[in-house]
Protein backbone atom coordinates (compact mmCIF):
# COMPACT_ATOMS: atom_id res chain seq x y z
CA UNK A 1 0.00 0.00 0.00
CA UNK A 2 1.07 3.71 -0.68
CA UNK A 3 0.30 6.66 0.11
CA UNK A 4 -0.76 9.64 -2.81
CA UNK A 5 0.49 12.57 -0.43
CA UNK A 6 1.67 12.85 2.39
CA UNK A 7 -1.60 13.61 4.97
CA UNK A 8 -0.98 15.74 8.23
CA UNK A 9 -2.28 13.29 10.35
CA UNK A 10 0.03 10.93 9.76
CA UNK A 11 2.70 13.21 10.49
CA UNK A 12 3.68 14.30 7.06
CA UNK A 13 4.79 18.14 5.94
CA UNK A 14 2.34 19.59 3.14
CA UNK A 15 4.77 21.27 0.95
CA UNK A 16 4.18 25.13 0.82
CA UNK A 17 3.23 26.70 -1.87
CA UNK A 18 4.78 30.07 -3.27
CA UNK A 19 3.18 33.26 -2.50
CA UNK A 20 2.39 35.08 -5.95
CA UNK A 21 3.55 38.48 -5.39
CA UNK A 22 1.71 40.81 -6.66
CA UNK A 23 2.99 43.38 -9.32
CA UNK A 24 4.19 46.75 -7.67
CA UNK A 25 2.37 50.06 -8.81
CA UNK A 26 5.54 50.40 -11.32
CA UNK A 27 4.47 47.14 -13.03
CA UNK A 28 1.49 47.72 -13.51
CA UNK A 29 1.70 51.17 -14.88
CA UNK A 30 3.98 49.87 -17.24
CA UNK A 31 1.59 47.12 -18.03
CA UNK A 32 -1.44 49.72 -18.65
CA UNK A 33 1.28 51.61 -21.09
CA UNK A 34 1.78 48.77 -22.83
CA UNK A 35 -2.72 48.34 -23.53
CA UNK A 36 -2.15 51.93 -24.05
CA UNK A 37 0.59 51.04 -26.46
CA UNK A 38 -2.29 48.44 -27.65
CA UNK A 39 -5.03 50.74 -28.25
CA UNK A 40 -2.93 53.07 -29.96
CA UNK A 41 -1.41 50.53 -32.45
CA UNK A 42 -5.19 49.04 -33.38
CA UNK A 43 -5.94 53.35 -33.84
CA UNK A 44 -3.04 53.30 -36.52
CA UNK A 45 -3.91 50.12 -38.11
CA UNK A 46 -7.73 51.07 -38.57
CA UNK A 47 -6.14 54.56 -39.89
CA UNK A 48 -3.59 52.99 -42.07
CA UNK A 49 -6.08 50.63 -43.81
CA UNK A 50 -8.69 53.89 -44.05
CA UNK A 51 -6.06 55.90 -45.83
CA UNK A 52 -4.72 52.81 -48.17
CA UNK A 53 -6.94 54.87 -51.23
CA UNK A 54 -4.41 57.44 -50.92
CA UNK A 55 -1.38 55.45 -51.74
CA UNK A 56 -2.57 54.32 -55.56
CA UNK A 57 -2.93 58.68 -56.13
CA UNK A 58 0.65 58.47 -55.00
CA UNK A 59 1.88 56.21 -56.44
CA UNK A 60 0.55 56.94 -60.13
CA UNK A 61 1.62 60.56 -59.38
CA UNK A 62 5.19 59.44 -58.69
CA UNK A 63 5.64 56.52 -60.81
CA UNK A 64 3.82 58.01 -63.92
CA UNK A 65 5.15 55.06 -66.73
CA UNK A 66 3.78 52.49 -64.30
CA UNK A 67 1.04 50.30 -65.93
CA UNK A 68 -2.58 50.03 -64.10
CA UNK A 69 -1.63 46.54 -63.34
CA UNK A 70 1.72 47.48 -61.60
CA UNK A 71 0.04 49.84 -59.45
CA UNK A 72 -2.49 47.63 -58.03
CA UNK A 73 -0.02 45.52 -57.34
CA UNK A 74 2.00 48.02 -55.21
CA UNK A 75 -1.38 48.67 -53.55
CA UNK A 76 -1.70 45.37 -52.46
CA UNK A 77 1.59 45.12 -51.44
CA UNK A 78 1.21 47.74 -49.28
CA UNK A 79 -2.37 46.31 -47.71
CA UNK A 80 -0.67 42.94 -46.55
CA UNK A 81 2.18 45.19 -45.52
CA UNK A 82 -0.03 47.56 -43.14
CA UNK A 83 -2.31 44.49 -41.84
CA UNK A 84 0.51 42.24 -41.27
CA UNK A 85 2.22 44.81 -39.18
CA UNK A 86 -0.71 46.06 -37.70
CA UNK A 87 -1.96 42.89 -36.12
CA UNK A 88 2.00 41.81 -35.23
CA UNK A 89 1.74 45.45 -33.02
CA UNK A 90 -1.04 45.19 -31.67
CA UNK A 91 -0.31 41.06 -30.76
CA UNK A 92 3.05 42.12 -29.53
CA UNK A 93 1.87 45.06 -27.01
CA UNK A 94 -0.67 42.46 -25.51
CA UNK A 95 2.18 39.55 -25.29
CA UNK A 96 4.50 41.87 -23.28
CA UNK A 97 1.57 43.25 -20.97
CA UNK A 98 0.75 39.62 -20.50
CA UNK A 99 4.29 38.23 -19.71
CA UNK A 100 5.48 41.17 -17.68
CA UNK A 101 2.03 41.25 -15.30
CA UNK A 102 3.26 37.79 -14.60
CA UNK A 103 6.90 39.18 -13.80
CA UNK A 104 8.54 37.29 -16.61
CA UNK A 105 11.99 38.69 -16.59
CA UNK A 106 12.74 37.76 -19.97
CA UNK A 107 9.64 39.83 -21.35
CA UNK A 108 11.22 42.62 -19.45
CA UNK A 109 14.34 42.31 -21.89
CA UNK A 110 12.52 41.22 -24.73
CA UNK A 111 9.95 44.82 -24.43
CA UNK A 112 12.91 46.88 -23.88
CA UNK A 113 14.37 45.18 -26.96
CA UNK A 114 11.32 46.09 -29.13
CA UNK A 115 11.28 49.61 -27.62
CA UNK A 116 14.73 49.90 -29.03
CA UNK A 117 13.77 48.67 -32.57
CA UNK A 118 10.95 50.71 -32.49
CA UNK A 119 13.48 53.71 -31.84
CA UNK A 120 14.88 53.22 -35.28
CA UNK A 121 11.99 52.45 -36.43
CA UNK A 122 11.34 56.17 -35.34
CA UNK A 123 14.40 57.49 -36.78
CA UNK A 124 13.68 56.47 -40.41
CA UNK A 125 9.67 57.39 -40.02
CA UNK A 126 11.03 61.15 -39.38
CA UNK A 127 13.75 60.47 -42.53
CA UNK A 128 11.21 59.71 -45.08
CA UNK A 129 9.05 62.44 -43.97
CA UNK A 130 5.80 60.29 -43.01
CA UNK A 131 2.53 62.05 -43.25
CA UNK A 132 2.16 64.28 -40.19
CA UNK A 133 -0.64 61.82 -38.07
CA UNK A 134 1.49 58.72 -39.00
CA UNK A 135 4.63 60.74 -37.33
CA UNK A 136 2.50 61.90 -34.02
CA UNK A 137 1.51 58.24 -34.12
CA UNK A 138 4.78 56.81 -34.21
CA UNK A 139 5.94 59.39 -32.05
CA UNK A 140 2.66 58.82 -29.18
CA UNK A 141 3.72 55.37 -29.30
CA UNK A 142 7.02 55.59 -28.77
CA UNK A 143 6.64 57.77 -25.91
CA UNK A 144 4.21 54.98 -24.64
CA UNK A 145 7.09 52.52 -25.16
CA UNK A 146 9.63 54.86 -23.30
CA UNK A 147 7.53 55.00 -20.18
CA UNK A 148 6.83 51.73 -19.90
CA UNK A 149 10.45 50.51 -20.47
CA UNK A 150 11.01 52.95 -17.41
CA UNK A 151 8.76 51.84 -15.42
CA UNK A 152 9.86 47.97 -15.96
CA UNK A 153 13.50 49.22 -14.83
CA UNK A 154 12.42 50.43 -11.98
CA UNK A 155 13.93 48.78 -8.50
CA UNK A 156 10.77 48.05 -7.10
CA UNK A 157 9.75 46.65 -10.26
CA UNK A 158 13.08 44.63 -10.90
CA UNK A 159 12.73 43.40 -7.20
CA UNK A 160 9.55 41.71 -8.54
CA UNK A 161 11.07 40.42 -10.69
CA UNK A 162 13.69 38.98 -9.46
CA UNK A 163 11.37 37.32 -6.53
CA UNK A 164 8.97 35.96 -9.69
CA UNK A 165 11.85 34.10 -10.60
CA UNK A 166 13.01 32.55 -7.43
CA UNK A 167 9.40 31.38 -7.67
CA UNK A 168 10.03 29.02 -10.66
Amino acid sequence: MYENYPSTEAGGQLPETPAVQQAPTSVQTAVRLMYAGAGISAISFILGLVTIGSVRHTLEKQNPTYSASKISALVNAEVAIVAVAGVIGVGLWLWMAWANKRGKNWARITGTVFFGLYTLDLVLVAARSASGISTVFAIVTWLVGLGATIMLWRRESSGYFHAQEQVL
